[in-house]
C-alpha cells in the first residue's frame, strides 16, 4: 500500500527548544557522544531504518541528527524550496528527556497516519507522538517492526510528489 493523499510538508526540526542538538559532523561522532544506553537503542533504530529505507533516499546529519532525506540530486529545489536543504524524511535523535523518531511521511499523510496510529495500537506499546515525533525512553517502547513498516511505504518519488503538492498549496 502507498498512501496517496499528502496535506502537510514535512515540519522543520530545527529551533525546537526541546532538542538536544549535536554538533556532530558525522554519523559516527554522532553516536560516539552518546552514552552506551542511549546509543545502543539509537544503533538499533538506525538499523531498522536502514533495513527498510526504500531506494533514493540517503542517510546524513540534518538539524542535529541522523537524518534520510531526499538528496538534492534527485529534488534540486530542496526543501521548502532552499537549494541547500534536502527535503527531511525521517530523523532519529537523542533528545535531552527521550529519544526520537521522527517520521515526516506519516505527519504529511492522513492515511499514513492512520495505519501508524492503528498498527502502534496493535503493536501493545504506548504511542507519545507529537506533529512527527515518536518519543520513547527505552528501546522496549518502540515497536521496531511498525516503524520499519511506515518508513519502507513511501517510495522517494512518492514522497517527492506529496512534497511538491504540500508546497503549492502554500504558496496559494
Amino acid at each position: 500500500m502507498t498512501p496517496t493523499n499528502a496535506v502537510t510538508p514535512p515540519p522543520a526540526y530545527e529551533g525546537d527548544e526541546s532538542m538536544a542538538t549535536s554538533k556532530a559532523k558525522t554519523i559516527r561522532e554522532y553516536l560516539a557522544e552518546l552514552p552506551p544506553e542511549r546509543r545502543q537503542a539509537i544503533e538499533a533504530v538506525r538499523a531498522t531504518i536502514l533495513k527498510n529505507l526504500p531506494e533514493g533516499y540517503e542517510e546524513c546529519m540534518q538539524y542535529g541528527m541522523i537524518c534520510y532525506v531526499v538528496p538534492l540530486k534527485l529534488f534540486p529545489d530542496g526543501y521548502l524550496l532552499d537549494k541547500k536543504t534536502p527535503i527531511p524524511y525521517v530523523a532519529l535523535g537523542a533528545q535531552k528527556n527521550h529519544l526520537a523518531v521522527y517520521l515526516a511521511c506519516v505527519y504529511g499523510n492522513v492515511e499514513l497516519a492512520q495505519w501508524f496510529t492503528a498498527a502502534y495500537k496493535k503493536s501493545g506499546k504506548r504511542l507519545d507522538m507529537g506533529k512527527s515525533c515518536v518519543r520513547f525512553k527505552k528501546l522496549d517502547n518502540l515497536p521496531l517492526e511498525v516503524i520499519g513498516e511506515a518508513i519502507a511505504k513511501v517510495p522517494v518519488q512518492t514522497y517527492i510528489g506529496w512534497c511538491e503538492k504540500a508546497w503549492s498549496k502554500r504558496r496559494r
